[in-house]
C-alpha cells in the first residue's frame, strides 16, 4: 500500500545532507526553500518508520506464538505486545493515508479576509464588526500578524465591508474552511422591544497570491484617486491618497484608503485584486473536478449558509459537519481551534472516502 514512500524517505536523506551543506547555508533563498520541503516531508517519513516499526514488533509476536513452547506468564505478555501492535499498525496505516493525500498548494500562504454585511442592515455590519475581532484574537494566539486592508465604517462602529491580511505560517490551511455566510441569532443593540433577529455577513478567504502566480496587464487597469473619509466624516483625508482600481475585463472593483500614502494603498488594491482573480481561476477549476469539490467541506461558495451564531443559547452550529458548541462566548473570543480542526479532520475524512473509491 505504500510502496512508493521509500521515494519520501531517499528525498528526505537528500535535504538532511543539503541543509549542511555551506554553500546551502550561504543562499538563505535556497535554504528556505528546502527547510519548507523538509518541513512537508518530515510527517510522512516518521509516521512511515513508527508503521514498519509496529508491523516489525508485530510479526517478531506472531513468529513467537507460532513456535509455541511458550511459558503461561510470557505467551500472554506476547499475546498483549501483538494486540497493541495490530492496533498501532492499523492507526499508523490510517494516518500514513491522510498524509500522503495531495496538499492544497495555497495552504502555507497567508491570506486575505473579506467581511461583509449582509441581511440585517446596522446589525449584519455590527455582525461583521464580531467576526473581524474573532479573526484577529484568533490571529493573534498563533502569532500571526493582522493588516487591515480597506474598511468601510458605520455610525455605530460596524463595518458594511472590511478587508484584511493575516500574515502566518499555515494560515490559509486552517481559515480557508471560514468562506460563506454567517449567519447571527440576537436582541440586536439597535433593538429596544428584546426580540431576538437574525442577520448574516458573507466571509471571503482569499490565498495572498505573487505577481507570477495570476498575470495583470496594466492596459486592463482604471486606477482613480479620491480623498479617503470614515464614518460621519472621520479620518477625514485633504489629500487624494485612495485608490480605487478597476479591472476592466471582469469589472472588478477594488478599493483601498486605510494607508496616508497613495502607493501603499496601490500596493494593497493590488494584492486584494490579484488574490480576487486567483480565487475566480480556481473556481474554473474547481467547476471542471466537481465530484471532488462535492467530497470536500464547503471552502469558497459564498452564497452557502456554513454557520450560526446563537447568542441567546451561547450555541455555535456549523452546518456543514452537524457540529454544535455551546461555549460561543470564548468562540466570539478567538477560541475556534476546536471548530477550525473538526472542519479539517472532516474535509481529510472525505478526502480519503473519495481517494479510496477511485481506486476502486
Amino acid at each position: 500500500m505504500f510502496e512508493n514512500i521509500q521515494v519520501f524517505e531517499k528525498r528526505y536523506e537528500e535535504l538532511n545532507q543539503k541543509l549542511c551543506d555551506p554553500s546551502v547555508l550561504a543562499d538563505p533563498a535556497v535554504y528556505a526553500e528546502l527547510m519548507k520541503e523538509h518541513k512537508n516531508i518530515t510527517p510522512i517519513v516518521e509516521k512511515y518508520r513508527e508503521y514498519r516499526k509496529a508491523e516489525e514488533a508485530q510479526d517478531e509476536a506472531k513468529m513467537l506464538l507460532d513456535e509455541g513452547g511458550l511459558e503461561k506468564d510470557f505467551r500472554e505478555m506476547v499475546e498483549q505486545e501483538l494486540e497493541d501492535a495490530r492496533e498501532t499498525v492499523v492507526q499508523t496505516s490510517d494516518e500514513l493515508k491522510i498524509l500522503l493525500l495531495p496538499r492544497d498548494p495555497n495552504d502555507d500562504k497567508n491570506v486575505i479576509v473579506e467581511i461583509r454585511g449582509g441581511a440585517g442592515g446596522e446589525e449584519a455590519a455590527l455582525f461583521s464588526a464580531v467576526l473581524f475581532r474573532m479573526y484577529s484574537m484568533y490571529a493573534e494566539s498563533k502569532g500571526w500578524q493582522t493588516e487591515i486592508l480597506n474598511t468601510n465604517e458605520t455610525e455605530l462602529g460596524g463595518y458594511k465591508e472590511i478587508s484584511f491580511m493575516i500574515t502566518g505560517d499555515g494560515a490559509y490551511s486552517k481559515l480557508k474552511y471560514e468562506s460563506g455566510v454567517h449567519r447571527v441569532q440576537r436582541v440586536p443593540e439597535t433593538e429596544t422591544q428584546g426580540r431576538v433577529h437574525t442577520s448574516t455577513a458573507t466571509v471571503a478567504v482569499l490565498p495572498e497570491v505573487d505577481d507570477v502566480e495570476i498575470e495583470i496587464n496594466p492596459k486592463d487597469l482604471q486606477i482613480d484617486t479620491f480623498r479617503s473619509s470614515g464614518a460621519g466624516g472621520q479620518h477625514i483625508n485633504k489629500t487624494s491618497s485612495a485608490i480605487r482600481i478597476t479591472h476592466l475585463p471582469t469589472g472588478m472593483v477594488v478599493e483601498c484608503q486605510d494607508e496616508r500614502s497613495q502607493f501603499k494603498n496601490k500596493d494593497k488594491a493590488m494584492k486584494v485584486l490579484r488574490s480576487r482573480l486567483y480565487e475566480i481561476e480556481q473556481a474554473k477549476q474547481d467547476a471542471q473536478v466537481a465530484a471532488d469539490r462535492r467530497s470536500q467541506v464547503g471552502t469558497g461558495d459564498r452564497s452557502e449558509r456554513i454557520r450560526t451564531y446563537n447568542y441567546p443559547q451561547g450555541r455555535l452550529t456549523d452546518h456543514r459537519i452537524g457540529l454544535t458548541l455551546y461555549r460561543l462566548d470564548s468562540i466570539l473570543n478567538g477560541d475556534i481551534d476546536e471548530v477550525i480542526d473538526a472542519l479539517v479532520a472532516a474535509d481529510r475524512a472525505a478526502k480519503l472516502e473519495a481517494s479510496i473509491e477511485s481506486q476502486r
